[in-house]
């Protein structure tokens, strides 16, 4: 009987220690940081690595004169560019400078305008927080304020319009790897009354990579 009872008491002490292992093991996968490749709770993305992702597949940038509205521009080719600053523990909140922001191949259907000749991203780079549980804020960054430059053609001549944006935010998504921004106010600060008052930015990025890394491997947000 004492044998039995130390064989048993083993027993439950083995499989105490497998269980105490196999959680300790379940709790290292759910961790890990903000921003990784591989997938989520994968390998953490490095400080100084850049991401970069155009225009999803099949979408276009829209910076429109009313919310959800279908009067404004609409480009075919845009991209970002971004460099990892902080990448800490999740739940925690990454941080980027959005070095580059690319809108090109772009029409109007704005009353008066025949097209357009370039939109500039000015006063980069911006401050960019990403933060677990899904959202991405874009904040002006030393050189000022969230700034675009439209220069369109009218039947007046080339227009010249300067909007400006408080902060711009964006939804991550891991199912594809993305960015979507929604209807991201930019208020006009300068240009003659053919400019719009406002224009909301519209456009889904991804997927997100790591160029950094070989193979440039998508990006997730834990």
């Amino acid at each position: 009987m004492r044998k039995r009872a130390l064989l048993v008491s083993i027993g439950l002490a083995v499989t105490a220690t497998l269980a105490a292992t196999a959680q300790a093991g379940a709790s290292g996968a759910a961790a890990g940081e903000v921003l990784t490749t591989g997938g989520a709770g994968g390998t953490a993305v490095a400080v100084g690595d850049v991401l970069s992702a155009s225009l999803s597949a099949g979408t276009k940038a829209r910076i429109a004169t009313t919310a959800g509205g279908s009067t404004g521009i609409t480009c075919g080719t845009s991209a970002f560019t971004a460099t990892v600053t902080g990448n800490p523990a999740a739940p925690g909140t990454a941080t980027e400078s959005v070095t580059a922001h690319t809108l090109s191949s772009c029409t109007t259907n704005i009353i008066g305008a025949t097209g357009v000749q370039s939109i500039t991203v000015n006063n980069l780079p911006f401050a960019a927080a990403v933060t677990s549980g899904g959202s991405l804020t874009v904040t002006a960054g030393a050189a000022g304020p969230i700034q675009t430059t439209l220069k369109i053609n009218t039947i007046l001549g080339l227009t010249t319009c300067v909007y400006r944006a408080t902060s711009l935010t964006a939804t991550p998504s891991n199912t594809d790897n993305s960015l979507t921004f929604t209807d991201q106010l930019f208020t006009k600060t300068s240009g003659p009354g053919t400019c719009p008052g406002s224009g909301y930015f519209s456009a889904k990025y991804g997927p997100v990579m790591d160029t950094s890394q070989a193979g440039s491997p998508v990006v997730f947000v834990n």
